[in-house]
C-alpha cells in the first residue's frame, strides 16, 4: 500500500529526531570518554606509570649468610658451605614425569625428597622453581649442565647451607637449623619477611635457636623484571644482605671431643667448668646424634631410630634432665648444719647401719654401719645415718636455702634448650604441689639427695664450683659475639663462713685421697693435680623390706633401666682449684665404680690440655690407661693444635 506524501514527511521527521538524539548520545559518550582519557593520560600519568613499573619490576629478598659458631680457640663448630641443588620450573618443563625420568638417569634422586618436591610443585605457581635434589655433588651438577638441552625447566644452582664439621660433639650445645615451619612463624608477632623465603633455615634447638636473631643477619634484595604472568625475564640490580654475627663459645672443642669419646655409648653426661670465669669448658651428653641430618629434614627412619633409643640421644642430659643427686647433695646438708651451728667438725654420730625415725627405719648404704663418724669421715665414707641425724637437727628450710645459695633449684642462664630448674623442696612446695604436709621422713630423704630433690649435671657442677671457690660462680657458654667478649661470671663472695667451706673441701679431699674414701680407687697420683670429690648413687626404684631381709639385689643383676644412677663431682687441683666437674651415668650402678673413673680422666685431660702422662695415675692403673688412651685416640677427631681442624 502506497503511503501518502504527508505520512512520508512525518516518518522522515521522526527518523531525523531519533538520529539527532542517538548522535547526541554518542557524541556525549565520546566526549566523556575523551575527558576520562585525558584525565588518566595527563593528570594521572605519573601514578599509572608507577603502577605499571611495579607490575613489571619485582623486589625479591636475598637470604643473608648465617653467622658462624666457633669454640674458645677458634675451631669451627658451625659454618656455611656452598650447597649445590637442582631446581625445576613446571611451566618450562612441560611433561614433568618425562623430564624427571631423564634427570634420574643422570643423578641419583632420593625417593622421599622427590615426592616432597612433586607435592610442593603441585601447590606452587607453575613459574616458581622447586628444589628437586639438594646438596648434590659437583659431578652431578656438571652432568645436568652438559645435558641442559634435554632437561627443559631444570636448572643447577648454588647457595649456602649449614654444616657442622664436628658432627655429634656439639649436637646438644650448638643445636641445628632447619626449614621454617608454620609453628616457627607463629612465635613471631611480626615475622621477618626473610622467614617466608622457601626453605629458609632457622635455628631449631640449642645456641642456633637461642641466638637466632643474632646469627640470622639481615636480608638483601634484588630487583628483577617479570612478564605479565610473573616469570623472571632479567635481573636489574641487587643489594647483598648483612651476614649474621659470629659467636664464640667457651667450650674447648678438643676437650669436648675427648669427653664424647670417653663416654662412648654410655647414657651419661659431663660438665667441666672454669672456676675463674664460669666458662663451660666441656658440656657433653651421650649418646649423641649427627645434627647435619636435621639441616634439610631428617628421614622418618633416622628420626625413629633416635626417638626409640632407650639411651635418649636426642636429650641434652647436661641441662635438660634432673636426677636425684644422691650423696653429692651431702655437702649441702653439711654446710646448712655448720652455718646453723647445730654441728661441729669433731662432733660424732653413731651409725649402726640404720636410723629409726618414728615407725620407719632409714638404712645406710653400708649394712653393718660405719660406727662413730664425724663430718670428715661421714663425707669421705658417705655415711647416710650421719646426715639423717644432722638433717633432723637443721631442718628442711635451712637445707633448701643452702642448696639455692650453691646454685641448685635454679635454671641457669645459658643458651641451650630446655634448661631444667631442678627441685629443692620445702614445706610450702609440698603443700602447693602435692597437697600434703611435709613430714619428717621427707627431710631425712632430702638430706642424702633422695626424695623430691632433683638436680641437673650443670647445677651439680655449679654447686661444686661454689664450694671450691666460695664465690657465686655462674656458668657462661658464650665467650664473645662478633669479637666482643661477654661478661665473665666468676661471681662474688658467698655468704657462707670460709671455715665451714674449708671443712667441707677437706672432707671431699679425703673422699678421693684417703684409703677409706669412696673414690680412693679413682684418685690422681700426681700431687700437684690431686682432686677433691664426692661420689653419689641415686636409687630409681624402691627396695622392699623383704628384699632387704634376703639381701638387696646387685645392680648388675637388674635390668639396665632399674639400676641406680651413678654420680661424681669434684674440683682440681685441690691446692689451687681451676675446674669443677660433674658426671652422671644413667643406670651406671655406683658412683665410685661408674662415674668417678670418668671424672678423673676428664679432669686430667682438662688440666693437662691433652693426654696426661701415665705418672698422673696410680701405678696399678697405668697399663689399662695406656690401652684406653690408644683406643680413644682412634675415636677422636683429627684436630690441629693451632685451632683448625684437619677434616
Amino acid at each position: 500500500m502506497r503511503r501518502s506524501p504527508r505520512e512520508t514527511l512525518e516518518s522522515a521527521r521522526k527518523i531525523s529526531r531519533r538520529g539527532l538524539i542517538l548522535g547526541g548520545l554518542q557524541a556525549g559518550f565520546i566526549g566523556v570518554l575523551a575527558l576520562r582519557m585525558r584525565y588518566m593520560q595527563v593528570e594521572q600519568a605519573d601514578q599509572f606509570r608507577l603502577l605499571a613499573e611495579e607490575n613489571r619490576i619485582n623486589i625479591r629478598l636475598l637470604p643473608p649468610a648465617r653467622g658462624r659458631i666457633f669454640d674458645r680457640n677458634g675451631r669451627i663448630i658451625a659454618e656455611n658451605e656452598p650447597s649445590y641443588r637442582i631446581t625445576m620450573v613446571r611451566e618450562d618443563a612441560g611433561d614433568v614425569d618425562k623430564v624427571i625420568a631423564r634427570l634420574s638417569a643422570l643423578v641419583e634422586l632420593d625417593d622421599e625428597a622427590l615426592n616432597r618436591a612433586l607435592s610442593e610443585m603441585e601447590r606452587s605457581p607453575p613459574f616458581l622453581p622447586v628444589t628437586i635434589a639438594d646438596r648434590v655433588g659437583w659431578d652431578d651438577i656438571s652432568r645436568v649442565a652438559v645435558n641442559a638441552p634435554a632437561l627443559p625447566g631444570v636448572t643447577p644452582e648454588v647457595g649456602l647451607s649449614r654444616i657442622y664439621p664436628m658432627g655429634q660433639n656439639f649436637a646438644h650445645v650448638a643445636g641445628y637449623v632447619g626449614p621454617v615451619s608454620a609453628r616457627d612463624l607463629e612465635r613471631y608477632a611480626d615475622p621477618d619477611p626473610v622467614l617466608r623465603i622457601p626453605r629458609f633455615q632457622i635455628g631449631k634447638v640449642g645456641v642456633e635457636a637461642r641466638y637466632e636473631d643474632t646469627l640470622r643477619g639481615r636480608a638483601g634484595a634484588k630487583r628483577v623484571e617479570v612478564n605479565a604472568v610473573g616469570r623472571v625475564m632479567r635481573e636489574l640490580d641487587r643489594r647483598e644482605g648483612t651476614p649474621g654475627a659470629d659467636l664464640q663459645l667457651t667450650v674447648d672443642a678438643k676437650l669436648q671431643d675427648y669427653v664424647q669419646a670417653r663416654l662412648g655409648e654410655e647414657s651419661a653426661s659431663v660438665v667441666i667448668m672454669d672456676l675463674e670465669t664460669g666458662d663451660l669448658r666441656a658440656i657433653a651428653s651421650s649418646p649423641s646424634h649427627d645434627p647435619n641430618k636435621f639441616v634439610r629434614g631428617i628421614s622418618v627412619a633416622d628420626f625413629a631410630e633416635l626417638r626409640d633409643n632407650d639411651h635418649r640421644p636426642l636429650a641434652s642430659k647436661t641441662v635438660q634432665d634432673a636426677y636425684p643427686p644422691g650423696s653429692t647433695f651431702k655437702m649441702v646438708t653439711a654446710l646448712a648444719a655448720l652455718e646453723a651451728g647445730v654441728i661441729g667438725p669433731s662432733e660424732t654420730v653413731w651409725c649402726p647401719g640404720h636410723l629409726e625415725v618414728g615407725d620407719r627405719r632409714f638404712h645406710c648404704w653400708k649394712r653393718a654401719g660405719h660406727g662413730n663418724v664425724d663430718l670428715e669421715s661421714a663425707l669421705s665414707e658417705s655415711c647416710d645415718v650421719y646426715f639423717y641425724d644432722v638433717a633432723l637437727k637443721v631442718g628442711i628450710e635451712n637445707i633448701t636455702d643452702m642448696a639455692r645459695r650453691l646454685g641448685l633449684g635454679i635454671a641457669h642462664d645459658i643458651p641451650m634448650s630446655a634448661v631444667a630448674e631442678g627441685l629443692t623442696p620445702n614445706k610450702a612446695w609440698k603443700r602447693a604441689n602435692r597437697g600434703a604436709e611435709w613430714v619428717i621422713g621427707d627431710t631425712v630423704n632430702a638430706s642424702i639427695g633422695q626424695g623430691y630433690v632433683l638436680s641437673s649435671p650443670l647445677q651439680l657442677a655449679v654447686m661444686t664450683a661454689r664450694i671450691a671457690t666460695g664465690r657465686s660462680v655462674s656458668p657462661r657458654l658464650i665467650k664473645s659475639i662478633d669479637g666482643v667478649e661477654t661478661p665473665r661470671r666468676g661471681g662474688t663472695a658467698l655468704d657462707i663462713d670460709g671455715d665451714h667451706l674449708r671443712m667441707v673441701r677437706e672432707a671431699m679431699y679425703a673422699a678421693t685421697n684417703s684409703n677409706r674414701g669412696t673414690a680412693f680407687s679413682s684418685r690422681i697420683a700426681e700431687a700437684s693435680m690431686r682432686m677433691a670429690g664426692k661420689t653419689g648413687t641415686s636409687q630409681v626404684r624402691n627396695i622392699t623390706a623383704a628384699e632387704r631381709a634376703r639381701g638387696v639385689t646387685r645392680n648388675e643383676d637388674l635390668p639396665w633401666n632399674r639400676r641406680d644412677h651413678a654420680l661424681f663431682v669434684n674440683f682440681a687441683p685441690f691446692e689451687a682449684p681451676q675446674i669443677a666437674v660433674a658426671v652422671v651415668v644413667e643406670h651406671g650402678g655406683g658412683g665410685s665404680t661408674a662415674a668417678a673413673p670418668i671424672a678423673r680422666d676428664v679432669t686430667l685431660q682438662a688440666l693437662y690440655d691433652g693426654d696426661p702422662p701415665l705418672e698422673a695415675y696410680p701405678q696399678k692403673d697405668r697399663p689399662r690407661i695406656r690401652t684406653q688412651q690408644e683406643d680413644l685416640r682412634s675415636l677422636r677427631l683429627p684436630l690441629d693444635e693451632d685451632g683448625a681442624d684437619r677434616a
